[in-house]
């Protein structure tokens, strides 16, 4: 009687293991990227709604005088956008999405901080739009890729951007001499060499916490499958 007391209980735990094992990958996959209870579509319109004050609002204009309010409406489109909406795209599986997604990021936000680039989209109308429709859609590839990798690998993607985007950070802030010329400064009142240091520091720091941030959530999430599983 106890040896089958002592089965039905091991089957009972088993099959809550498998439900609790069943939830969490639901949840997983589902990409949620926020906190419990926000529904998807609040977040999405949020993201849609960010996008329109970035892109409708003074910012554009301002960001022509200004490396700091660059910065803000590059981190914005770049990164705070993309995360919102989370999105789920066709993508190939394994390295393949890693690779596709950290390269894509990096070489938009890299390709378009080089000053020619960079002078283009602040002086040209046209350079602008494909500016930051590059930035969306670097944004969107690489949270795409974050969730299609899954827990571990999402959070690897993240880190490695973290990184690269700290040392761009780094290498604008700390520069020696002006990299874009008098007409990315006058908003704020700094010189164009201050203007260049705080947008530096800004990227590296916002920019850069924002990666690591989210790398860290979905770290602690897939741990937390990992142990439900053992």
């Amino acid at each position: 009687m106890a040896r089958k007391n002592t089965a039905l209980m091991a089957r009972k735990n088993t099959v809550l293991r498998a439900r609790k094992n069943t939830a969490l990958m639901a949840h997983e996959k589902a990409g949620l990227m926020t906190g419990a209870g926000n529904p998807v579509s609040m977040r999405r319109g949020i993201a849609v709604a960010l996008l329109a004050l970035l892109w409708v609002g003074p910012l554009p204009d301002l960001a022509t005088g200004s490396m700091v309010l660059h910065m803000v409406l590059h981190l914005g489109v770049t990164a705070l956008v993309p995360a919102l909406w989370a999105p789920r795209l066709p993508m190939p599986a394994g390295a393949m999405a890693l690779a596709l997604g950290a390269i894509a990021e990096m070489v938009a936000v890299w390709g378009w901080h080089l000053p020619g680039p960079h002078m283009w989209a602040r002086l040209d109308g046209v350079g602008f739009a494909l500016e930051q429709a590059s930035f969306l859609g670097a944004g969107m590839v690489l949270w795409a890729a974050a969730r299609s990798a899954g827990a571990f690998g999402g959070a690897l993607v993240l880190l490695a951007t973290t990184m690269h985007m700290t040392l761009l950070g780094a290498l604008i802030g700390l520069s020696p001499r002006d990299l874009y010329g008098g007409i990315c400064a006058g908003h704020l009142g700094l010189s164009a060499l201050q203007e260049q240091q705080v947008a530096g520091a800004l990227m590296a720091g916002a920019g850069g916490a924002i990666y690591l941030l989210a790398a860290l959530a979905r770290l602690a999430r897939a741990l937390r499958l990992t142990e439900v599983r053992a």
